[in-house]
């Protein structure tokens, strides 16, 4: 997770009882599989002494931001949002490195468009295998 972070901050106050997915996130950022994906990535951690309700922000490698209310987000649906954002980033560098224009635009006649599909058989030995629903598949299967 912290591969694709750059900055990670969580704010709580330890007397507030809201403060279990602030926790929780810590410890997964503190988690070693966690530090050894990202050694330069900062954690830092602000106990405040006020009302301010919980709060995580991380800071992206591509330097975007985003800040996460720790009262009604639980840290696994954090740390879920952030893999998906990082996937994303590493979709984005994968068309970049190619020399591809990112993002790709599908045109929406396209997206209308009715293809065959793939249907699922079983071979001989009993593997499964997805064979394309085309004319030709289906002579092989004869």
């Amino acid at each position: 997770m912290l591969k694709f972070l750059s900055r990670v901050r969580i704010e709580f106050n330890a007397l507030d009882p809201c403060t279990a997915a602030s926790m929780e996130f810590l410890a997964q950022c503190n988690a070693r599989k966690a530090k050894e994906s990202n050694p330069a990535c900062q954690v830092v951690v602000k106990r405040r002494t006020d009302d301010h309700p919980p709060q995580i922000t991380v800071t992206f490698v591509n330097g975007v931001e985003e800040m996460f209310d720790a009262t009604a987000t639980p840290a696994q649906d954090i740390r879920n949002m952030i893999l998906e954002k990082g996937q994303m980033l590493e979709t984005e560098q994968m068309f970049k490195e190619a020399r591809e224009k990112w993002p790709v635009i599908i045109p929406e006649e396209e997206l209308s468009q009715s293809f065959q599909g793939s249907k699922l058989i079983k071979d001989l030995d009993g593997y499964e295998a997805a064979w394309k629903a085309s004319s030709d598949h289906k002579k092989m299967l004869m």
